[in-house]
């Protein structure tokens, strides 16, 4: 497809936009925070609704911004769109840059919260230097990034090359803009990926990561029996690459220990079990019903309370919003999984690996295998647990993957594999972290922390397509990405902001 040319200001912004300049939409909660155009986009990019598989509006928005500025455009069929800007004076003639990020977000609100990621905007504050979002994810993964660039492309007084502003949707399951994006369209060598979390650090290499879902066929019989509802929840949670060492709470392997120790106290029959948001997201709840005998209703409570105990004393303080609920819901006539089904399930639940799996030999402390279940699905024939695979070794990767599936075997459920892609290998030279590393050192007096991550970013993919591309990832300081509890640092987003502007400065 050929490349589209915007009109000047004959277009007006998005709707999003004019409606936030009618006044339609608040805009004030950032306005007086430096740097001022990147809390500006950020603020107006929180009033648009830009969940994974929900990027229409927010590209569309994008799009509209390129028309405004006069800025040559590329949207594609998957929404990733691309924005070019000339190099300033004296810069006109250099090698383009890229800058990257992702415009989609986790989706993930506080238990009992009416937010609908669909439709409403996310309602920021500010509060003990950190910007966050009442009771949602803030976005700020990936939408700082989105915001740092469109502050740099609306720039006049910020010297860089020509700009290929690459935004990409869908990063959050299974990295479909990458896969879909048409590499050839960017003309640029250096890719600044920003989509890091933690200032000071430059992220040269990453885990490879794949989704497989365990999915078991289901045979329900109607049994009549006392309904009871255990629900584990008020976990942390958070990011299943960034945070998985942390060793936080996961709500569906609690369940499964819970529910395979009571088997051995008490006959019930599985109804459903299931919960969590995400597969790449650390499970912060997870709700079974069970059906039981009248007089083991009590024996199933006081069960309950026990296991709370337990938890509450072998996370020592860690979990402090954990709560456990165990609530009897009256007799009734149910479909319930068979007893064949049931003591499968809950099996599998209680035996399936989860958490970090191993550790780097090249760099200590980095994770470099784990694996997370994100998310358990319950219906009328299937149930289905989704996990989330990540290693910075492609054949450990494939090891734990075989487990998974050797697991699966075992109870006659079937695996699903999805949305795998590459790690992206340190390199020892480049170009771009040798100018980033000295750039960092003029401003700090100090070096930068170079490193790999077990998080997975765009940039494995990217490679894959394009090896001669020089990759490096940044970003400001952020806490609890793919949690309710997620915030980002003003000040770090000032300093971070500022140095990319000086990488820029100096690759002339």
């Amino acid at each position: 497809m050929e490349l589209l040319q915007g009109f000047g200001h004959t277009k007006p912004l998005s709707n999003e936009i004019d409606n936030v300049k009618k006044g339609k939409k608040k805009m004030a909660v950032l306005e007086n925070y430096e740097p001022k155009k990147v809390f500006q986009y950020f603020e107006e990019i929180s009033q648009i609704p830009h969940g994974t598989f929900n990027t229409k509006q927010i590209s569309d928005y994008l799009v509209d911004f390129a028309k405004a500025h006069n800025f040559a455009y590329h949207q594609d069929e998957a929404n990733n769109v691309i924005i070019y800007k000339p190099g300033t004076a004296g810069y006109e003639n250099s090698e383009p840059v890229i800058i990257q990020g992702h415009i989609d977000m986790v989706c993930e609100k506080r238990p009992g919260s009416n937010h609908d990621f669909k439709k409403d905007p996310l309602q920021l504050f500010v509060e003990d230097g950190y910007v966050k979002a009442k009771d949602t994810t803030l976005g700020a993964d990936d939408g700082i990034a989105v915001a740092m660039t469109m502050a740099l492309l609306d720039s006049t007084d910020v010297p860089h090359p020509p700009i290929e502003a690459f935004f990409t949707v869908d990063e959050e399951v299974g990295m479909g803009g990458a896969n879909a994006a048409d590499l050839s369209l960017l003309k640029g060598h250096k890719l600044i990926n920003i989509d890091s979390e933690e200032e000071g650090y430059l992220t040269t290499g990453c885990a490879g990561g794949v989704r497989i879902s365990t999915i078991m066929d289901l045979h329900r019989e109607n049994k009549t029996g006392s309904v009871v509802m255990i629900r584990i929840h008020g976990l942390t949670g958070g990011h299943s690459g960034a945070e998985i060492h942390e060793q936080r709470g996961n709500a569906h392997k609690m369940m499964g220990r819970l529910l395979n120790k009571l088997m051995s106290e008490v006959a019930f029959s599985l109804i459903e079990v299931g919960g969590g948001s995400a597969d790449n997201v650390i499970a912060m709840e997870d709700t079974a019903r069970i059906l039981v005998k009248k007089e083991d209703v009590a024996k199933v409570v006081s069960f309950a309370q026990e296991m709370k105990t337990i938890f509450d004393d072998e996370f020592m303080g860690d979990e402090p919003g954990l709560q456990l609920d165990c609530v009897d819901e009256g007799e009734k006539e149910v479909a319930v999984m068979n007893a064949d089904e049931t003591a499968k399930a809950v099996r599998y639940l209680a035996t399936v690996m989860n958490g970090v799996q191993s550790f780097s030999r090249k760099l200590e402390g980095l994770v470099q295998t784990s694996l997370n279940m994100g998310r358990i699905a319950c219906s009328e024939k299937e149930l289905i647990f989704y996990h989330m695979i990540r290693s910075s070794v492609n054949t450990e990767k494939d090891g734990l993957r075989e487990s998974v599936e050797a697991l699966a075997a075992m109870i006659g459920a079937h695996n699903v594999i999805d949305s795998a892609y590459p790690a992206w290998e340190y390199r020892p030279e480049s170009e771009l972290r040798k100018v980033m590393e000295d750039e960092y050192e003029k401003m700090y007096k100090e070096k930068p922390v170079v490193l790999a991550i077990h998080a997975g970013l765009e940039c494995g993919l990217f490679l894959g397509k394009r090896p001669d591309l020089d990759c490096v990832s940044i970003g400001p300081n952020m806490c609890d990405v793919h949690s309710f509890n997620e915030r980002l640092e003003i000040a770090s987003t000032k300093r971070t902001y500022e140095y990319l502007k000086n990488v820029l400065a100096a690759l002339k």
